[in-house]
């Protein structure tokens, strides 16, 4: 088959991941493009949206017969950005991942498999990133090794959505204690959007790693 990987984030957490995937994608004997762009999907069998942070504009979504994204809520729960962060901040340990197929409505189409990430409380974002990354491998090789034996379902329930995150949202508060926003400490990225907080009018980062 030919099979198309898009990440369009070229500093993405996830590309090395992606790797992995198409690596072996390509020893099964597929042909796998691995691209950053909409502009470069392959016409083919297969494309998987990992970790993409625009909207496919529904004429490459024509290129294949399925298009396929990985998402970490039960949806129709849980619909937009950042899932996985915001269900750790609402103190969940069990985060389910679902595969869907790709629709011109956001988070909208016909679900094929499910997993779960199970934490313990303890983790930071390196490692509930690497947790979610080794699922996600796992759903999208599940789903090419069953295809075409594959049969999604309509979403059920009633949904919700999740903001995008900003930086502000790193923000801590001085008058709580670290155990009551521990969880936030747990998501933030050390780089990209540290934990901060303000006091006498001045801005303090605080950045956090597991010890030995």
């Amino acid at each position: 088959m030919v099979i198309t990987l898009l990440t369009d984030n070229p500093n993405s957490w996830i590309i090395p991941y992606v790797k992995e995937i198409k690596d072996e994608l390509n020893s099964m004997g597929h042909t796998v493009y691995f691209v950053d762009s909409c502009e470069h999907i392959k016409e083919g069998e297969l494309a998987f949206f990992l970790g993409c942070e625009k909207i496919i504009p529904n004429s490459y979504l024509k290129l294949n017969k399925h298009n396929l994204v990985v998402h970490e809520s039960r949806l129709p729960e849980g619909k937009g950005w950042s899932p996985l962060t915001w269900q750790v901040l609402e103190g969940k340990n069990e985060i389910p991942i679902t595969l869907f197929e790709a629709a011109e409505k956001v988070d909208s189409g016909d679900i094929y498999f499910q997993d779960t990430i199970k934490l313990d409380g303890t983790e930071l974002l390196p490692k509930i990133k690497d947790m979610q990354g080794k699922v996600t491998k796992k759903l999208v090789l599940e789903f090419v090794n069953k295809y075409p034996n594959v049969k999604g379902r309509k979403q059920e329930g009633q949904e919700s959505f999740y903001r995008r995150r900003t930086q502000k949202d790193s923000e801590l508060d001085i008058k709580k204690s670290i155990e009551e926003q521990f969880n936030l400490l747990r998501v933030v990225d050390n780089e990209r959007y540290p934990a901060f907080f303000i006091k006498n009018g001045k801005k303090y980062i605080i950045k956090i790693y597991e010890g030995d």
